[in-house]
């Protein structure tokens, strides 16, 4: 994901990492923030990626190189940072520098998401510090975060201008609570009595940065049930990852331009108007390599062609799927090559293995939809759903101590706990899927109901 601007480039701060002593102090930092989940599971860290998702690398060992850069190197106290841009910083532009410095002084803490917008921006309200909200300007975060989600991040703050940095980590509320727990657990055994100050709590921040990463490692791997996926490769004996890469055409591009350059490409075979296979050279006496215990995922043409990829034209996008990372970066460096200045910058979209059977498996069990347009539907939905919660309001809720939301709405101390759960329901409703009714449900009336539509923040 890029976090603020892409011309925050840290690959000079990175090269510089591999000498000493900071080469050692990266491997004692990937051992806290992978090691503790290593040792509770009994998996090595290759293991946890074969079940999480290989794609989780990277993210991960952002968390332990920005943590890196947040720390200080006993006694001298010296700062990678620091050390940096005193030997190299000649070679840095300005903003890069004023990047690295915000970043060095930034702690990793646990953010509840609201206000989102797409593509644009999204405010963060600190769930272990008690500090004002800030909004932060975020591009690819904010094209799948909903209100209410819970993340880890850091909050970077060049000039005045807030967004996050590169290693995002996307909480279950669950792990949220866990996290949650573990610093009040950590503040109480802490020395001295009562609260922590501000620059206290913000000590133990910078200290405690492998705990979201090995919280959010156990939540995960307790989520994804070892041994319920099926090891699969590809026919090029890459781990199977779906790719969903869409490139939107340039400006001024028609689409039948783009057209007669993809008809023109030898290694596409039309099968409509708009959608092609990419066929892959046959190779003989090639096998696929499976994994021990697993199967390989294997597409063809009828004569045996193996399949490379799908593109297919959508309106102003040109969308190529196909099954592997090794095959996405091919397929977006192929495609840039043959259609030039027609296409401008790819996004991609990434699902494993595990999530595509939990996408078909909840698409598995629908009836055959009625002929219903989609914003009759929507409003015979949301009147349901009103006069639904309509009644939840007057009935006990397990998860509020079986107490009715609107009795416990009217105590102090049941406020939070209410407005916690309208949370809950409000962000499980958003995530139902892009085009659901459920996801456009607004629930503001629900929080006016009960008083409480200053808790919505």
């Amino acid at each position: 994901m890029s976090r603020l601007k892409s011309a925050h480039d840290l690959s000079g701060l990175m090269k510089y990492m591999g000498r000493a002593p900071w080469d050692e102090m990266m491997d004692e930092m990937l051992f806290a923030h992978l090691g503790p989940a290593c040792e509770a599971t009994d998996l090595e860290p290759d293991d946890i990626f074969d079940v999480i998702g290989d794609h989780w690398q990277g993210q991960l060992w952002g968390c332990a190189f920005e943590d890196l850069l947040t720390q200080e190197l006993e006694p001298e106290g010296l700062n990678l940072v620091d050390d940096y841009l005193k030997r190299r910083g000649w070679n840095e532009k300005a903003p890069n520098k004023a990047y690295m410095r915000a970043l060095r002084d930034t702690v990793m803490s646990l953010y509840e998401v609201s206000e989102v917008i797409p593509g644009h921006s999204m405010t963060l309200r600190d769930l272990l510090r008690d500090i004002a909200p800030v909004t932060v300007r975020e591009h690819s975060a904010t094209q799948t975060l909903v209100n209410w989600d819970k993340i880890a991040a850091r909050v970077v703050d060049v000039n005045g201008r807030h967004g996050i940095s590169g290693a995002l980590l996307p909480f279950s509320a669950d792990g949220a609570g866990r996290v949650i727990e573990a610093f009040s657990q950590l503040e109480n055994d802490g020395p001295g009595t009562g609260r922590l100050s501000p620059s206290e709590r913000d000590g133990l921040l910078k200290a405690s940065g492998p705990i979201f990463t090995n919280i959010w490692l156990l939540d995960s791997l307790g989520k994804a049930m070892p041994g319920s996926v099926p090891e699969m490769v590809n026919a090029d004996g890459d781990d199977l990852v779906f790719h969903r890469i869409v490139f939107p055409l340039a400006k001024g591009v028609i689409g039948k331009s783009v057209v007669r350059r993809l008809n023109a490409a030898q290694w596409l075979e039309p099968a409509s108007d708009t959608f092609w296979n990419w066929l892959a050279p046959v190779t003989k006496n090639r096998k696929p390599r499976t994994t021990k215990g697993g199967q390989a995922f294997v597409t063809t043409m009828e004569d045996g062609t193996p399949v490379f990829a799908n593109v297919e034209l959508v309106g102003r996008k040109l969308i190529v799927e196909v099954n592997s990372a090794a095959r996405a970066e091919q397929a977006i460096t192929h495609m840039r090559e043959w259609l030039g200045d027609c296409v401008s910058t790819p996004m991609t979209e990434i699902r494993t293995m595990a999530q595509f059977m939990a996408d078909d498996a909840a698409r598995a069990p629908q009836e055959e939809p009625l002929d219903i347009p989609s914003d009759e539907r929507e409003r015979i939905v949301h009147e349901m759903l009103t006069r639904e919660y309509t009644k939840t309001l007057d009935e006990a809720v397990p998860a509020l101590g079986n107490k009715t939301p609107r009795a416990l709405a009217r105590t102090k101390a049941g406020r939070a706990k209410v407005a916690d759960w309208l949370k809950y329901i409000e962000n499980g409703a958003a995530k139902s899927g892009t085009g659901e009714p459920m996801a456009t449900y607004d629930f503001t009336w629900m929080w006016q109901e009960l008083g409480l539509i200053d808790f919505r923040r």
